[in-house]
Formats: structure tokens, sequence, C-alpha cells
């Protein structure tokens, strides 16, 4: 696990990388698995993980922290509680009740959805993506995007096709939203998030992900976006 140049002289991004597992051929041969439930079994590593984005965040005038699932969970409520935004998440389908805005993406491996409720973002929020990891960059297309009605969006995934949803209504017109998920890959899953919250009308204003698969160059899917990571993978 490579530390950011920017970010080397932090003993809390080492700390953080040296708490992360690397897992071969899963979820099939050929992809090397960064598992973060290692980094949550090290209550300093989690916290410090937390703290780096939650300093990051502050006073940046965002009113949404939008997390894709399942581990853009994890990181996004506690950065939402300290920044003072609300929390939406992001799904997979059929696990929102009510009316949804979906988003298909592509994976590093396949495609997927997301989805988020309609209403959830107002037009003109900031919007702040969480993500654990970005690889090739679909998952946070994805949540990109997502930020209108369901709204769906179908996205690539690094196995598959997938989809996020979110709730009509959940987002306003207006509002900034962050996205955060753990990771970026293809970049397929946050693309799907970014549209979807772009549909809603949110703005969204940055990604963030703890790691980075660089050579899949996620990064560049994301239309310019602003994306902060902790460290790549290499």
């Amino acid at each position: 696990m490579a530390v950011c140049e920017d970010k080397e002289q932090d003993p809390r991004i080492r700390r953080i990388a040296s708490s992360i597992r690397v897992v071969p051929d899963f979820p099939k041969k050929g992809i090397m698995f960064q598992d973060i439930t290692t980094l949550l079994l090290d209550p300093k590593a989690f916290k410090d993980t937390a703290d780096l984005f939650v300093e990051r965040y502050t006073g940046k005038g965002i009113s949404v922290v939008a997390g894709v699932e399942a581990r853009g969970f994890i990181f996004g409520p506690p950065i939402a509680l300290a920044i003072g935004a609300k929390f939406i998440p992001l799904r997979k389908p059929r696990k929102l009740p009510g009316e949804v805005i979906s988003e298909n993406y592509v994976l590093e491996y396949g495609t997927d959805c997301l989805q988020m409720h309609v209403g959830a973002v107002q037009p003109g929020e900031r919007a702040l993506v969480v993500d654990d990891l970005i690889a090739t960059g679909g998952t946070l297309c994805a949540a990109i995007s997502l930020l209108g009605e369901v709204i769906s969006e179908n996205y690539v995934l690094e196995y598959g096709t997938d989809c996020l949803q979110m709730h009509v209504g959940a987002v306003q017109p207006g509002e900034r939203a962050l996205v955060v998920d753990d990771l970026i890959a293809t970049g397929g899953t946050l693309c799907a998030a970014i549209s979807l919250l772009e549909r809603a009308g949110a703005e969204v204003v940055e990604c963030a992900c703890v790691i980075e698969l660089p050579e899949l160059k996620g990064r560049e899917k994301l239309n310019g976006k602003p994306l902060y990571i902790l460290m790549e993978s290499h």
C-alpha cells in the first residue's frame, strides 16, 4: 500500500495503510481485493480515517454526504455528523422502500446499480460522495449522476453490472454533496453516484475514498470531479 507523497509526513496515513489487508484472487482470479474490515478492527486507525476526511471538509458548505453501499456507509455517517450534513445512503436495487432514483454503472468486474430516495437531495445542495476505494471509477460516476427521481443509475462493475438507487426527494436542488466510498477502481460506482446526485439537482463538490487503484484509471472517468484519497494500492 503506497502513501500519497503529499501525505507522507502524517503518521495517521501510515497507520491506516498498514491496517488494510490485501486478499488476492477475490472475488475472482486476478483481483487484489483491498479489505478495509481489518482497518475497522483497529479503533485508532478507524478514527484517524474519519478525522482526516472531517478535517478536509469542515467549513466547505457541504450539506449532503452520500455513502455508496456498502462500505461507504461505514465512513460517510461519522463525516456527516462531524460537519453537520445529512447522510444519504446510495443503495443497490430493491433495498429502499418508496420512490427511488437509480443509476447503472460499470465496475472492474461487471456492472451494478445505485439508488437513492427521490427528494433526498435538493437542487443546488453541495454534496460529498464517500466510498472506501476507487478503482475503475464506475461506482463514483454512478453516485455523482444519481445525485433526480427512484432515481436509478446502472453501472459496470469489475465483475459485471449493477445499479445504485436513492429515494426521490432525498436531495434538494442546489444542495452541495460529497460522495464517500472505500475504494475507487474503474470508477463505475462513483460515476453512477455522481449521476444520481446531479440528476436530483445537487452540486457534487468532491468524491472521497480511502484507497485508489491508479492502474485502473478510475479518476479519469469522473469528468473532472475532484477526488480525494488517502492512499494508493499498486
